[in-house]
């Protein structure tokens, strides 16, 4: 047993004072408010639950920075979708692995305890299978294993190029499975993540781009009973060709011929109508937005206040993980409404709410959600993922309450997060994860081969 004891935490009634955390077994076995520390518990002053980056693709983490430079004509995501074609067909599995396992690490660091790994780099450089079909996937799993985050793995289905069935890219030739391999690699990825403590798993059938009707309704059994992620309408390109194909955009096309409903999380999701907002709030599926890489890839604002108002749930991932950090999402979320609106605080959700705890608030039960955690928070029964901000770190000296939380959120750049549990684990102490050295050497080394 582990007793963590927290002038003030955060918990799902609100803020307390004085609150002790037993921790057994890597879940939280006991909560108890107004309590005075005692011999034997550890002492903190602020503590907020850690959140999930709901969507990332790990190996694109090494690339951070490499496409910024503008082309011949203007650069857009499928400019930028060249480079990193370019970059996934260059990496080894022990690549994946270190670059995952860095990514993993700064993740903890900045307050993510658990991730969505959307997993498509499958197989070896010319495309054939490698003699374990689940080799990439076991990568992943020993680089959150290592780190200690918590996993919810999403092999992702990709079958084609483009919408009805087009033959793939010659890029795309390590990402692409039949139905029947992908069962296979479903199957084996399960037993990859077997041994992983609190490692899930579900399945992501990459976009509609990527896979046709039929091979749709196959897949998803293969999920039983897990998570569900697609890409889904990122890009106005990709609404018009779905369009042409179909006469549906892709988020309305999923809602009327898929069974979207509470397991499902639409990533991105961002070029939709008034009316697919309303249909996709009430069907009870995530938006799974990641404002850092909407934004570096220009790919446009998701229309957040009006999916909010309409009753919808909303979870943060890193995506391309080209900046990780959890202040750094919420803040580039609330920023990009306000922007659109040219208002301030606009995902507050109205007068007298701090913007800071509604967006807390909202990527904690939408990243608990998209990723299948029963449990959320700092509650009996949750797992234990515990981060402690530095009381006095300047923009939160003499805050309390919500007040903590804008300051990390809007005043931060570092420095802000001391420690971190994971699975109630201790990872991060004094702000460093305890692997933080030896990942950031196998991290330089690979990418130095990389880019040379």
């Amino acid at each position: 047993m582990t007793r963590l004891h927290f002038t003030s935490a955060l918990l799902p009634s609100g803020w307390a004072d004085d609150v002790r955390l037993e921790v057994a077994d890597g879940t939280i076995a006991a909560v108890t408010v107004g309590v005075a520390p005692e011999h034997g518990d550890e002492r903190h002053a602020l503590a907020v639950p850690g959140i999930a980056s709901l969507h990332s693709h790990a190996f694109q983490r090494g690339m951070a920075g490499l496409s910024e430079t503008r082309g011949d004509s203007a650069d857009t995501f499928w400019t930028w979708r060249e480079t990193m074609y370019r970059f996934a067909l260059a990496m080894t599995p022990d690549d994946v692995e270190s670059v995952a396992t860095l990514l993993y690490v700064e993740m903890l660091e900045q307050g993510f305890t658990r991730v969505g790994e959307f997993h498509y780099l499958h197989h070896d450089h010319d495309g054939r299978l490698y003699a374990d079909i689940a080799e990439m996937a076991t990568r992943i799993a020993r680089a959150a294993a290592s780190s200690g985050i918590g996993l919810t793995l999403l092999p992702s289905f990709y079958a084609h190029g483009s919408f009805g069935g087009a033959a793939p890219h010659a890029g795309q030739r390590r990402f692409i499975c039949s139905v029947d391999q992908f069962a296979k690699l479903m199957a084996a990825s399960r037993k990859a993540i077997g041994t992983l403590r609190g490692a899930n798993i579900g399945i992501a059938p990459h976009s509609l781009r990527a896979v046709t009707p039929d091979e749709l309704a196959a897949i998803i059994p293969l999920a039983d009973g897990g998570p569900v992620h697609i890409h889904a309408a990122e890009q106005t390109q990709e609404v018009e060709d779905c369009l042409a194909w179909s006469g549906q955009p892709p988020v309305e096309w999923l809602l009327d011929h898929a069974p979207v409903d509470r397991r499902w999380c639409l990533i991105h999701a961002t070029h939709t109508t008034p009316s697919e907002i309303t249909a996709f709030a009430e069907a009870g599926a995530v938006a799974g937005l990641c404002p850092i890489t909407e934004a570096s890839l220009g790919d446009g604002i998701f229309p957040t206040r009006e999916f909010v108002a309409a009753g919808g749930r909303f979870g943060v991932g890193t995506d391309s993980n080209v900046l990780v950090g959890v202040a750094d999402e919420l803040r580039q979320l609330e920023y990009g409404q306000r922007l659109k609106h040219r208002e301030r605080n606009v995902l507050s959700g109205g007068p007298g709410v701090s913007t800071g705890r509604a967006l807390l608030d909202g990527a904690l039960a939408g990243g608990a959600q998209a990723l299948a955690q029963p449990v959320v928070g700092l509650a009996v029964g949750a797992r234990a993922d515990v981060v402690t901000l530095d009381a006095n770190h300047p923009s939160l000296a003499g805050r309390r309450g919500d007040a903590v939380l804008d300051g990390w959120i809007f005043g931060t750049h570092a420095g802000a997060i001391d420690c971190v549990w994971a699975g109630g684990e201790k990872l991060v102490e004094g702000g460093q994860h305890r692997l933080r050295g030896e990942a950031r050497e196998k991290f330089a080394t690979t990418v130095r081969r990389l880019v040379a």
